[in-house]
């Protein structure tokens, strides 16, 4: 019994291959000014998109951090605005990693970068200023601020999914199960959970 080892090598680029085209009748002459044909195969590997490069920032106290997959990514992508409202990084293992649900985050003075995950490729979103101190609060199931509750990705909230996004005079961000909105001009923040609005316990 014989075995047969199939090895697939991967290619990336363009080959070009010069085909001479070579005439099937039984004539005796062929066209020499006719320019050979250029066959192009067009070869790609797909996969898993690349980790993007890690960032190393100075923190609290002059400690150094290093952002990596989708924390880093996203810091990278981050608006000058953005950077200056998260601040520095914090450090400690409270302030950094992995939760047990997958999700990875790393907070900073004004702000904190979450992910649902560390893979390549996940999205990762911006919760800053009173967005983030109101996501950061203590809640029941329902949203309603308690203690003891859970705050954070772990909340009822969820994980953010989107940055916040200016709605007239309000900053908005999307989380997996409901909303929190700053009102710049009053002060007020709106925190919706599952459809109902709850006390932003600020």
């Amino acid at each position: 019994m014989r075995t047969i080892t199939h090895r697939h090598a991967a290619a990336i680029g363009l080959i070009a291959v010069t085909v001479t085209a070579v005439g099937c009748s039984h004539r005796e002459t062929s066209d020499a000014s006719a320019p050979p044909q250029v066959l192009l195969i067009a070869t790609t590997t797909a996969g898993v998109p690349a980790p993007p490069a890690d960032v190393k920032l100075i923190g609290e106290r002059g400690v150094e951090v290093t952002l990596t997959g989708p924390i880093a990514a996203k810091y990278s992508s981050a608006t000058e605005s953005q950077k200056e409202s998260l601040g520095k990084p914090l450090t400690g293992d409270h302030n950094a990693g992995t939760r047990e649900s997958g999700v990875v985050f790393q907070q900073f003075q004004g702000g904190a970068i979450v992910a649902k995950n560390g893979e390549a490729g996940t999205p990762a979103y911006i919760a800053e200023g009173k967005i983030r101190d109101a996501w950061n609060v203590e809640r029941d199931q329902d949203g309603v601020p308690a203690v003891p509750g859970n705050n954070g990705s772990a909340g009822p909230l969820g994980i953010p999914t989107s940055d916040q996004t200016t709605v007239g005079d309000q900053l908005v961000s999307t989380f997996e199960h409901g909303k929190i909105a700053y009102d710049t001009k009053t002060g007020q923040v709106e925190v919706t959970v599952n459809g109902k609005a709850v006390p932003s316990g600020l």
